[in-house]
């Protein structure tokens, strides 16, 4: 049996965040049991094709801001928007009420597939 690699475990892991909550890359780095790999998780999401199911919009930096830069080719205003559509309010800067919308993840593993 072949095990699931690093990307596919990631994306079960987001997939399990409800609506209108947030996760940040070192906490499912953490849930996944890759301690110290939210850089990781975070080249994982870059690399799903857009639009997908995986709701990769709902992960976001540990200050609670959407992380903003050149190379992801206008993906965070993608972000931003689909965060605002789920009643998440970020501001203009990105910034978060990561504390309020914070989901605690499960102790058991995601399901695979």
């Amino acid at each position: 049996m072949e095990l699931p690699s690093f990307d596919q475990r990631v994306y079960a892991m987001v997939r399990r965040i409800p609506r209108a909550r947030l996760a940040t890359y070192g906490q499912v780095a953490e849930a996944i049991g890759a301690y110290g790999c939210a850089r990781q998780v975070g080249w994982a999401l870059r690399r799903l094709p857009l639009p997908s199911p995986v709701p990769w919009h709902r992960v976001v930096n540990a200050r609670g801001q959407i992380s903003f830069t050149p190379s992801r080719e206008g993906s965070d205003w993608i972000q931003r928007e689909l965060l605002l559509a789920e009643g998440i309010p970020v501001d203009a800067e990105g910034r978060l009420p990561l504390g309020r919308y914070l989901w605690v993840p499960p102790l058991d593993p995601p399901p695979l597939g």
